[in-house]
């Protein structure tokens, strides 16, 4: 079984100590095979919030991490930066690499920069970035699970959330799907949820969820959400079909433990290539 954790919208500058703690526990007592930070990763693309999110990283040792930037990563009041230089501080954290992707045996995870210096804070996939994708989708294997990273969402649960879509995301989800990909990882929104994008887009030729995140370890939470990780877990099932959880982890004051931790809130199982929809289930009430 692999298990990868996603974390996103960490924006180290508004991060909480205490949750910064919690989820370095939680990250000890998992041992995933790969950590997603799915973009604003910093408030406001500062050096010292920079190198605060690369010393959390750090602390994950021989755990590979896949880092994309979010549109907070990249400057907002400085236009000579934003203009000349936008990936600078990320790129001296994280490396040249503003697309990095994972592979295992288990695993096919790709990013996609969604980020562009003129927009403020809407993102953007091209044509170029799409097809790229497809591209290397289509070699997969079939024991792997095939994963997608942007950081603006392909699909919302709330109208209010609309304009927060990703542009060109019909073009996308399509392509992707045809060239076999599993899920699509997001953030930006703070709002943790999973979505049948089968459902969603019309003509999908299989089965597509969309799974979006909280924001990790900022005080920037959405309405009674706390902060928020997912843990996707992945390996064969019964008959040696692929079989996926992904699971909801949110930080709580009131734990068990004294400092807070995160705890599991819902599980999803989810159906790939074709069977039943997820279940599903609320734990602790």
């Amino acid at each position: 079984m692999t298990l990868l954790l996603q974390i996103s919208d960490t924006h180290f500058g508004t991060e909480r100590p205490p949750v910064v703690a919690a989820l370095s526990r939680l990250i000890d007592a998992l041992s995933p095979d790969l950590v997603v930070l799915s973009g604003d990763i910093t408030q406001r693309a500062r050096k010292s919030q920079f190198a605060a999110a690369r010393a959390f990283v750090d602390t994950l040792g021989a755990t590979p991490a896949l880092v994309l930037p979010g549109n907070h990563d990249i400057p907002l009041f400085d236009p000579f930066a934003r203009l000349f230089r936008p990936y600078a501080n990320h790129q001296r954290a994280f490396g040249a690499d503003l697309e990095p992707s994972f592979e295992s045996p288990e695993l096919l995870v790709l990013g996609v920069n969604t980020t562009r210096p003129y927009r403020h804070k809407d993102g953007e996939v091209s044509m170029q970035q799409i097809r790229r994708v497809a591209a290397r989708l289509e070699t997969a294997r079939d024991a792997q699970l095939r994963v997608v990273v942007t950081h603006q969402p392909v699909a919302v649960t709330r109208a209010q959330d609309e304009k927060n879509l990703l542009h060109g995301r019909e073009r996308a989800v399509q392509r992707w799907a045809r060239a076999g990909v599993d899920l699509i990882l997001g953030g930006h929104i703070h709002l943790p949820y999973v979505l049948p994008l089968h459902d969603t887009f019309a003509g999908l030729p299989r089965r597509v969820w969309a799974v979006q995140a909280g924001t990790a370890l900022s005080s920037r939470t959405r309405g009674t959400i706390d902060n928020s990780v997912n843990v996707i877990r992945h390996g064969p099932g019964a008959g040696g079909a692929r079989q996926t959880t992904v699971e909801r982890w949110d930080y709580s004051e009131t734990s068990a433990e004294t400092s807070g931790a995160f705890d599991m809130i819902v599980r999803h199982e989810l159906a790939l290539d074709g069977a039943a929809p997820p279940v599903a289930v609320t734990l602790g009430g």
